[in-house]
């Protein structure tokens, strides 16, 4: 039996939410949880020189407006592996805008969360925690990591933690609504 990553619960008993790991720190591919295989598979190749800061991944049980589970940078010093869940809470959200598939733009935000067991970020408690250089790294990461993907992304700003929780309760009750039907 296979379990569905993109399924298991959106929180743990904590109260945090899952981020369920695709592209640990340091790779240089973007690897993609496929449901319908139980498997990762490589997406695309990072431009030459290019690797995750940090782990990248997805929030379970969450549908975002591209039709996919929530993107999630999970910000600590640590590296993990493909299929890792780790109980996390938000730090803020990168608000991000790109061409959509078959036209038009659509709205592929990614959250900036850090695991509930990271004791050396427990004094993190917002993005504006971090320097403005750190942010604009981030926000760097991100156009360069699609800049030959034909997605025009556009940055349009940081917001903080109290956004990035409304954003995962509104991902998954848009999730749940879908799946009742």
């Amino acid at each position: 039996m296979t379990t569905d990553l993109t399924r298991i619960p959106l929180r743990g008993r904590d109260g945090a939410f899952h981020v369920v790991v695709e592209s640990p720190r340091a790779a240089t591919v973007k690897l993609k949880y496929e449901p319908k295989l139980g498997v990762f598979t490589v997406s695309r190749p990072l431009v030459h020189g290019l690797r995750y800061p940090f782990d990248w991944g997805f929030v379970p049980s969450t549908k975002a407006p591209d039709g996919d589970p929530l993107d999630a940078l999970v910000y600590w010093d640590q590296s993990t592996y493909p299929g890792v869940v780790l109980p996390c809470r938000a730090l803020g959200v990168l608000k991000v805008d790109q061409k959509k598939r078959g036209g038009g733009r659509e709205r592929n935000d990614r959250l900036l969360v850090v695991p509930v067991i990271a004791a050396r970020a427990e004094n993190l408690g917002s993005i504006q925690d971090l320097s403005r250089r750190e942010r604009q790294e981030l926000e760097h990461f991100f156009t360069a990591a699609v800049a030959f993907a034909d997605k025009d992304v556009r940055i349009l700003g940081w917001e903080g933690a109290e956004a990035a929780e409304k954003m995962v309760s509104k991902a998954a009750n848009t999730y749940e609504t879908k799946a009742r039907r």
